[in-house]
């Protein structure tokens, strides 16, 4: 399935392809067992791939989200494990651990169980079923799993890696609007401190660190990123990113706030996490309004940037997306010739009303 958010016809230009699929069947083989670290007892466990994820999405997601949403869900995480076992190589005698700040989430049946009241096995039946109906599914770009991301809440905007972690950007992940987010408890939150504990914050992590609190400046936003994110604040003589200051601050995100009184200095925060790929929070709201795991996937993995390509080649794209490739040939000739029409009336009236 090919997603295209928006086109223009030209000659050339690389057409970004983001596909759900199932990979070859060598990948699929080679991938069914995987060995995952628990860092709690550094005990390595030998788990197929499919068992493993309904603990990672009973870690990672409420089960009291919509089925399309913990399908998305189920989808991401598999992405993220398989790229990670074909690119990460963080531990030497496991594919993946079960930390969410180093890999992904993982929790035991028995742990949830604990965690949840009533219907704990109607619960767990549905986590099982997102998951194994989704199985073997991976978003994949130029034929590889995409180094997929999610987190909580982004706040109404998700953000680039760049701006998080630095390196280089990534085509598939760009930032793209997400509604119904402020529906959520994750969307919002406050943290406060006296101005002296936010001077022994910064000085935990600069020692040559000072603040003048009677200047008006003291604290100042010096970037914002182009999600709306601070890309750099002033705090007293240091310019930090706001990842960084989310760190030392623990603040729930780099989309922030703040105002300084007599004594304090409180942030107000907009969103949950890095704010980088999937939206829990957004997926559900998606899924809410009747889309598809497969669409609320590539959803939050598009580009969401006009792309130019030749009109046979973006047509192939929307009749493999709008009708089985298992219709008879002249059926699929006639989706083709439909598809060109509309797409060719649509600019040429585009184009009337500028």
């Amino acid at each position: 399935m090919w997603f295209t958010q928006e086109f223009q016809i030209n000659d050339d230009t690389k057409k970004i392809e983001i596909n759900v699929e199932k990979p070859t069947l060598d990948f699929s083989v080679r991938y069914k067992d995987i060995n995952l670290l628990h860092n709690n007892d550094n005990v390595v466990e030998t788990l197929n791939i499919e068992d493993y994820l309904v603990n990672v999405v009973a870690a990672e997601m409420p089960v009291d989200y919509e089925e399309e949403a913990l399908k998305a869900q189920a989808t991401v995480a598999r992405t993220y494990t398989l790229y990670q076992i074909e690119n990460g190589h963080k531990h030497a005698n496991a594919d993946i651990c079960d930390s969410s700040t180093c890999c992904q989430a993982w929790i035991s049946k028995e742990n949830r169980f604990e965690k949840w009241d009533g219907n704990k096995e109607e619960k767990w039946n549905k986590l099982k079923e997102a998951v194994y109906s989704t199985a073997g599914e991976i978003i994949t770009y130029e034929g590889k799993p995409i180094d997929a991301f999610f987190h909580s809440n982004s706040g109404g905007t998700t953000e680039i890696p760049v701006n998080v972690w630095g390196g280089s950007d990534f085509p598939y992940l760009q930032v793209v609007e997400t509604s119904g987010e402020d529906e959520y408890n994750q969307y919002y939150s406050e943290k406060e401190y006296t101005k002296s504990e936010l001077e022994e914050k910064m000085k935990s992590s600069y020692d040559d660190f000072q603040i003048d609190w009677s200047q008006a400046d003291c604290i100042q936003i010096l970037e914002y990123t182009e999600s709306s994110r601070i890309k750099t604040i002033k705090i007293g003589n240091k310019n930090i990113s706001g990842v960084e200051a989310r760190k030392i601050f623990e603040l729930k995100s780099s989309n922030f706030t703040f105002e300084v009184t007599e004594d304090k200095v409180k942030f107000k925060v907009i969103g949950y996490g890095h704010g980088v790929g999937l939206s829990q929070t957004g997926s559900n709201t998606l899924a809410k309004e009747g889309k598809n795991y497969k669409e609320i996937t590539l959803y939050h993995t598009s580009t969401k940037k006009t792309e130019k390509v030749p009109l046979d080649e973006y047509l192939y794209g929307v009749v493999s997306a709008e009708m089985p490739a298992s219709f008879e040939e002249e059926a699929l000739k006639a989706q083709a010739v439909v598809a060109r029409t509309y797409t060719l009336y649509k600019i040429q009236n585009s184009k009337r009303k500028t």
